[in-house]
This record gives structure tokens, sequence and C-alpha cells, in this order.
């Protein structure tokens, strides 16, 4: 069985830091693109910052600067570490999995919350 488990998520002050750990279970993460992306209330999921089985990053415009992904394979982890949190950066949070066929594994979300 195939489990992906977020963490790291809560509430914090507008400028503050988070660090969210992905941790996955039953695949070995080495072999999939890795990827985090949010979800607020009333929006669409978004990505937010994505990394390579060879471990190149892109990210969202709104967190280029403030987030930064990192994948520990040996872990069969990936993290996001999030810096200069804003009250836009208040979401539920989710780790994806994807292979190169597109087929892909979702965690269940980690709830973000930045206040003003």
């Amino acid at each position: 069985q195939v489990q992906l488990v977020e963490s790291g998520g809560g509430l914090v002050q507008s400028g503050g830091s988070l660090r969210l750990s992905c941790k996955a279970s039953g695949i070995s993460l080495r072999f999939y693109g890795m990827g985090w992306y949010r979800q607020a209330p009333g929006k669409q999921r978004d990505l937010v910052a994505s990394i390579t089985t060879g471990g190149m990053r892109s990210y969202a415009e709104s967190t280029k600067g403030r987030f930064t992904i990192s994948r520990d394979n040996a872990r069969n982890m990936v993290y996001l570490q999030m810096d200069s949190l804003e009250p836009e950066d208040t979401a539920v949070y989710y780790c994806n999995a994807k292979l190169s066929d597109n087929s892909d594994y979702w965690g269940q979300g980690t709830q973000v919350t930045v206040s003003s």
C-alpha cells in the first residue's frame, strides 16, 4: 500500500518559517518527480515547488526566493522549507509523487496558517 504522509504544518506569524516533510511508504521516491501543491479555500490546487529525480528544482513565482524544496532518497522523504511566510501562503499543502507516465500519488495534506 502506497502512502504519502505530510507533516510540519501549523500556525505561524507573518514572516515566520515552517518546514514541511513528506514521508513515503510502499514506493521508492528516487524514481518519482516530487511536488508540493497547495489549495486555499475556494481555490484550485496549485503547484508550489517541484524537484525532478535528478534534483532539478522549480518554483511558482509567488514562492521563489522564499521556499526551498529538497529530497532525501535514502530516507524516502521530501521537504519544503518555507521562509518569510505571508498570510497569502495559508492553505492545505499536499505532497505529490509522479512517474514519467504521469501516474501519481497524493498525500492527505497538512494545514498551514499564516497570521498577519
